[in-house]
This record gives C-alpha cells, sequence and structure tokens, in this order.
C-alpha cells in the first residue's frame, strides 16, 4: 500500500464516523457556511439539499467548496478539512444511493423534484490528528 493509499484509508475512516459537517460555499465575495449531513462513496463526497436553496445557485455562480468534519466541541478526535468544487446533480442512482429516512423531513422521496445532490470532489484534504499533525492528500 502507498502512503496516498494509506492516508486515503485513513481519511474514509474519518468520514464514516463523521455523518454531519459544516459547508462553506462563496456567494459574491463573502463565504457562506451551514452544517449539512455527508454521505460519501470513497472519497467522493455527496450533501443532500433542494434545487431551490441558496447554496445551490451560490454554486451555479462559483462551484468552489469547504468542508469541515471531525470536530465534535472537544479535542481530541481527527479532523477533515476539504477543499473541492461541487456540481449539483438529479442523478436519480446517485439520488437513490444517497436517500435515507431522514430526508422525508424535506423531502416526499428519492424522486421528489426538488431534491438534488451537490456531488463533491475533493481536490484537497488536511488530516489533522490530536496531537496537530496535519497529511495532506492532493488529487
Amino acid at each position: 500500500m502507498t502512503d496516498k493509499q494509506a492516508l486515503e484509508k485513513k481519511i474514509i475512516a474519518v468520514l464514516e464516523d463523521n455523518p454531519y459537517c459544516s459547508f462553506g460555499t462563496v456567494e459574491g465575495n463573502q463565504p457562506k457556511v451551514r452544517y449539512m449531513a455527508l454521505f460519501h462513496d470513497g472519497l467522493q463526497l455527496h450533501l443532500a439539499t433542494s434545487r431551490k436553496t441558496h447554496k445551490v445557485e451560490e454554486l451555479q455562480s462559483n462551484p468552489h467548496v469547504f468542508l469541515l468534519a471531525g470536530y465534535d466541541g472537544k479535542w481530541g478526535r481527527e479532523v477533515l478539512s476539504i477543499e473541492g468544487t461541487a456540481a449539483v446533480t438529479s442523478d436519480d442512482s446517485l439520488r437513490e444511493k444517497v436517500w435515507s429516512k431522514e430526508l422525508k423531513r424535506w423531502f416526499s422521496g428519492p424522486d421528489d423534484p426538488d431534491y438534488v445532490i451537490l456531488d463533491i470532489t475533493p481536490q484537497r484534504i488536511e488530516l489533522t490528528s490530536p496531537d496537530m499533525d496535519v497529511q495532506v492528500w492532493e488529487r
């Protein structure tokens, strides 16, 4: 196993332990951050949202995003800082894959026309350990 593969394995383990993240977009020249449920397939990240939200509009103007996952209010956990680009998709297979009963709060089902996925491709990921050691993964 290469060093990059070992790091990817660590990053995926942190993603598995963190079903929520802070998700940042840019509106004009100002950052906008909100908490969101985080889904992943390896290092490909997915966020469920409504096509009617401001974040979808923001991504049309600027696809660059930032995610922060891992911090739970106490030090002692690994934290991920993720820079990437996001695409808004209504791909049926991805909507089905990401769908969970928790999303019923906002959508009628995986075929709801307002239900879309933010498909995020990381470009750079920093994994910070509890002792503040930083490892960097780059595409």
